[in-house]
């Protein structure tokens, strides 16, 4: 067969390897789309005057462009002939990405789960993405619901992974030169809140949102070459559960992220993961709207020049979120769509 139908359930082996075409070069071009489609406004991925001044060698890619390109690599061989992408966990970044790096992926199985229907089961992998020189970037566990080819298959011995609730602090900053404080610019930034400004349980709205078009979440896919037919297929998926495409997961994760800024601007890194659930689905003439808690504060070892923010931030579907919405477990009507708990890095005072 010349055609890839893409791997269904019973493909996949517990312990299985994938490396995963094609190698990807980033250019100037990407973040340029990138903040188009987003509207992000973080200082350091945004000049390269900024950055240099701050103590990085060149402006970084931003965090979430490298994690969907990685992504987009693993769509083919993992997601063609998903329902739906799950949730995430000990997501890190390891080393910053620049203009000209050249990125592949790589992912392990580690867990294999029939549902309960015998229609589908959930495969759990292990991806890292790797730069030019062989060097990971980014390690992120992932869970997607992945249809059976044939639903009499019979179903592997279910093998869920135990995850890590939380980063530990000691690993974050991988990714993150040394910070000069007094370079750091709040006014060209856009807050003059820094780490040691933020308290634990603190919440903040937003405010800001964004209406989601078709051609926008597709033409973000596409940026990312993930190939999986339920964002792109209307003629298949108007047959399908929702009878209309699904907006990438992601797209939700970028869109809550740049709608952070207000609030959040010194925020300028993510440097790991937590966990990531998306609750409900998002399809386009929805309103995105964000808000964040603030779950921990961290001082890193050795690094007196950043501190580290563990945030929790809801997205939500046309629903403002002044009084900080959280899942109702209705997904037919407003509410939430996105759980993100990560660590962000802030500049100390």
């Amino acid at each position: 067969m010349k055609t890839n139908p893409g791997n269904f359930f019973e493909d996949f082996r517990l312990g299985q390897t994938i490396r995963h075409a094609t190698p990807r070069t980033l250019t100037a071009g990407d973040q340029t789309l990138y903040t188009a489609l987003y509207g992000a406004r973080f200082a350091v991925q945004s000049s390269e005057v900024f950055a240099t001044t701050a103590g990085y060698p060149a402006a970084p890619l931003d965090d979430l462009l490298v994690f969907h390109v990685v992504f987009g690599k693993t769509a083919p061989d993992i997601s063609l002939n998903a329902v739906a992408n799950l949730g995430y966990a000990e997501c890190r970044f390891l080393k910053p990405v620049y203009v000209g790096d050249t990125l592949a992926a790589q992912s392990e199985v580690i867990g294999l789960r029939e549902n309960s229907n015998g229609k589908t089961g959930t495969v759990y992998v292990r991806t890292v993405g790797l730069n030019q020189h062989g060097e990971q970037v980014l390690s992120y566990v992932r869970w997607v619901m992945v249809r059976k080819r044939d639903e009499k298959a019979p179903a592997p011995a279910p093998a869920v992974p135990k995850l890590g609730g939380r980063v530990d602090p000691s690993e974050l900053g991988l990714a993150c030169p040394a910070i000069d404080r007094a370079g750091w610019d709040d006014a060209l930034s856009g807050s003059a809140c820094r780490f040691d400004d933020y308290r634990v349980g603190e919440k903040i709205d937003h405010a800001d949102a964004m209406t989601v078009e078709e051609a926008e979440h597709q033409l973000a896919t596409r940026l990312y070459q993930n190939t999986a037919r339920v964002h792109f297929n209307q003629h298949a998926e108007a047959q399908g559960r929702f009878g209309r495409r699904l907006i990438y997961g992601g797209h939700v994760i970028s869109l809550a992220r740049a709608l952070c800024f207000n609030g959040l601007a010194n925020a300028f890194h993510i440097a790991a993961i937590n966990g990531g659930r998306h609750v409900a689905p998002l399809f386009a003439g929805g309103t995105v709207y964000a808000w964040s808690e603030i779950l921990e504060t961290a001082e890193l070892p050795k690094r007196q020049d950043i501190g580290a923010l563990r945030i929790l931030t809801r997205a939500t579907r046309d629903l403002a979120c002044a009084s900080f919405p959280t899942e109702d477990g209705a997904a037919d009507k407003p509410g939430v769509i996105l759980e993100l708990d990560y660590w962000a890095l802030m500049p100390r005072a």
